[in-house]
């Protein structure tokens, strides 16, 4: 593997993480109140332009992150849509 590899895979799995405690918090607890509706619409939006950018290139830490990502941000969405 090479640096900027480790480095792209590091940066991913960092970013990717961020997302799991208010992901679990929302899931448990049901509260979507601090929740932007319109934030995690247009952060949706964006992770999934990343995901083809990523498809595009064939850069596979870009890819594997925003499927992560886009599925944590699009079922934090549909709590929020759900529950809120």
């Amino acid at each position: 593997m090479t640096s900027p590899e480790f480095v792209g895979y590091l940066a991913a799995i960092l970013t990717t993480c961020s997302f799991l405690p208010q992901a679990w918090l929302t899931f448990r607890t049901r509260n979507v109140s601090g929740i932007s509706v319109g934030m995690y619409s247009v952060f949706a939006c964006g992770v999934a332009l990343w995901l083809a950018y990523g498809l595009l290139l064939g850069a596979w830490p870009i890819v594997v992150a925003n499927c992560v990502t886009l599925a944590l941000a699009i079922a934090i969405l549909v709590m929020k849509l759900r529950f809120g």
